[in-house]
């Protein structure tokens, strides 16, 4: 985890002193980088000593030694460009556009993730009696790939990424359920409308959308996944990695959540699976 990472973690376990420098350090980091101590205590309504044992509480051996580190991951996360794909654009000049725009997109996905509400969501599906997933065109990949880790899980998981059976699912769903709706640009009216149809069903609905998109605005929590790519034009790539991360932030989550439940589970999951290997003595 990164260090802006962890101090936006409202549920890490600080004191009311820390808890303050830490929103002021999440809120303008740039401008933390150039405070002196006492400017920073000031600013956070507490003393110059409980600001260095913030910092050496986090590893640090000072205010210094942590500016140096917070100044350090943010010009690691300057924006860099992402660019568009030319008809004349040699091999190797595509894959270094590609190369750019998806780590570009998944430091954009990073600085801006709502750590709250990937908590929320990970308690959802812990308890959800039932996950359902829903996406189109390109989503719908994002959509079966999530499935098929879900099913790790002893938790019913559904997949469906045909708007009738989608619709038709959604209608049985109630309070006790999850559905999840991913769609990058989050303007599907389609999948809009799912997420309006599981709201109305009881169902908690989750967003892996646009913040601020249409479909967003119709989901109870959103895990927010944002690129400059142009899917007018060209085929989701970068933002589909994105949206395949954020699942796995997800499902790693879950799994520690869940504990030795799922790891007597994903044991069974395994054994069961060992007669449909090649060599039966190999890993699974």
């Amino acid at each position: 985890m990164t260090l802006l990472a962890d101090l936006a973690d409202t549920r890490a376990n600080r004191s009311k002193s820390a808890h303050k420098l830490a929103v002021c350090v999440v809120d303008d980091p740039q401008a933390i980088v150039s405070m002196s101590t006492a400017a920073l205590a000031s600013l956070a309504c507490v003393s110059e000593p409980t600001v260095n044992r913030f910092c050496t509480g986090l590893g640090f051996k000072g205010f210094p030694d942590f500016k140096l580190a917070l100044a350090g991951e943010l010009a690691r996360k300057q924006p860099r460009i992402a660019q568009n794909i030319e008809a004349d654009d040699s091999t190797g000049l595509v894959a270094a556009k590609i190369f750019e725009s998806t780590i570009a997109t998944l430091t954009s996905t990073q600085d801006q993730m709502n750590l709250d509400a990937v908590h929320q969501a990970v308690d959802v599906l812990a308890e959800a009696r039932s996950i359902t997933l829903c996406g189109l065109g390109a989503s719908a990949s994002v959509a079966l790939d999530a499935q098929h880790k879900l099913l790790r899980f002893p938790i019913p998981v559904m997949a469906h990424t045909d708007i009738i059976n989608q619709r038709m699912l959604v209608t049985g769903l109630s309070s006790a359920d999850c559905l999840i709706c991913i769609s990058y640009t989050g303007r599907t009216e389609a999948i809009i409308e799912l997420a309006k149809l599981g709201k109305a069903t009881g169902a908690t609905v989750v967003g892996i959308t646009a913040p601020h998109s249409p479909l967003a605005g119709n989901c109870d929590l959103v895990l927010g996944v944002t690129s400059e790519e142009d899917t007018e034009l060209y085929t989701p790539m970068t933002s589909r990695i994105a949206q395949l991360v954020m699942i796995d932030i997800l499902v790693t989550s879950l799994a520690l959540a869940k504990g030795q439940e799922f790891l007597d589970h994903q044991l069974a999951v395994k054994q069961s699976l060992a007669s449909t290997r090649a060599d039966k003595a190999c890993p699974l």
